[in-house]
């Protein structure tokens, strides 16, 4: 799908959307021209031109004006560009982003034409929109400090000191079908053959035969057991004696071996900002709960579950042991 027919599809929607709540008005308003007038006694805020005077007009639309800024920050919230700024009234993604804003204000003034903001359920919408945006930039403004570049850097190097760094080996290893092979191979190398020659002519491991049988770096418990207790008790360039996995019969040479190194700061940050953004929004909401007493009147978990009594059991329901026989019973 294009911008445009992408474009086309939410204008669409939205006319849709009109002519839905239009049917259903009772009183069958019809249509009427906005004005100016109409627009600025409706006391909605995209009807101010709050903006005009820090950013160039781009469109005049009615009595309202959408802004170059409205427009750079429309196509960063849809993921158009990543550095708004950078957006010129040139480019096709601005001229794109700006028809729908143009296509959007033309409903919204139809809509305050109509009165539609007045109607219970536009106002229920409205307050649920204001309300999650309120909170979402109280969420922006409170982690900002939360995920400075300096909070990053504490939490790496913090875990970094903490994390324990596993030891791990690099090998390479030739496969084969039988004992008798297995042992010849040991044979061969024991009489100075060229490992890498070896694998890349007998080995039955097809993902590593052509790179001289080399399976990288790994810790013990990143490979089989078997083949990581061999692995693991072999000396640092030595050849280990035939021994078999259930893939066959393997002859490993120890590369090296080092402490597995840790990941770099660019590689985990987008780990630590989510966790410093998740910390901080939990410790906002905490600070929130004790200011704001919350009570909850209705979902609450039925009473058979928040009851802290243990539950008895009539007397009458309870089973007494019979009494055993004595001797004279028959």
């Amino acid at each position: 799908m294009t911008v445009n027919q992408a474009r086309r599809l939410r204008v669409a929607v939205a006319l849709i959307t009109m002519a839905f709540i239009a049917g259903c008005n009772p009183q069958g308003v019809e249509e009427s021209q906005p004005s100016s007038a109409t627009s600025l006694q409706s006391g909605l805020r995209f009807t101010a031109d709050r903006d005009a005077q820090q950013s160039q007009i781009a469109a005049r639309v009615g009595g309202t004006v959408i802004t170059i800024n409205d427009v750079r920050r429309e196509a960063a919230a849809l993921g158009l560009i990543e550095n708004p700024q950078a957006l010129r009234p040139s480019d096709q993604e601005f001229r794109d982003t700006l028809s729908d804003l143009i296509d959007q204000r033309l409903l919204a003034l139809e809509a305050v034409a109509r009165d539609i903001q007045d109607e219970d359920e536009a106002w229920r919408r409205l307050a649920a929109a204001e309300e999650r945006i309120l909170g979402n930039i109280l969420v922006e403004n409170a982690i900002a400090s939360a995920v400075s570049d300096d909070a990053v850097q504490q939490v790496y190097e913090e875990q970094s000191r903490l994390a324990p760094r596993t030891e791990e080996i690099r090998a390479r290893h030739i496969l084969v079908e039988t004992r008798e092979e297995a042992d010849e191979v040991a044979r061969l190398l024991a009489e100075g053959g060229d490992f890498g020659q070896l694998a890349a002519q007998v080995s039955r491991d097809l993902a590593t035969r052509f790179s001289g049988g080399d399976l990288g770096y790994f810790t013990r418990s990143g490979i089989l057991t078997g083949f990581a207790q061999v692995a693991f008790d072999t000396g640092e360039g030595e050849v280990s004696a035939p021994f078999e996995t259930e893939y066959g019969w393997h002859v490993l040479q120890v590369m090296d071996r080092r402490l597995q190194p840790r990941e770099s700061l660019d590689e985990v940050r987008p780990n630590i900002i989510r966790f410093l953004t998740l910390q901080g929004i939990d410790d906002l909401l905490e600070v929130l709960r004790e200011r704001y007493p919350v009570t909850r009147v209705a979902g609450q978990a039925p009473s058979a579950l928040r009851t802290t009594e243990p539950a008895t059991v009539p007397p009458a329901d309870i089973d007494t042991p019979e009494e055993a026989p004595g001797e004279d019973a028959p």
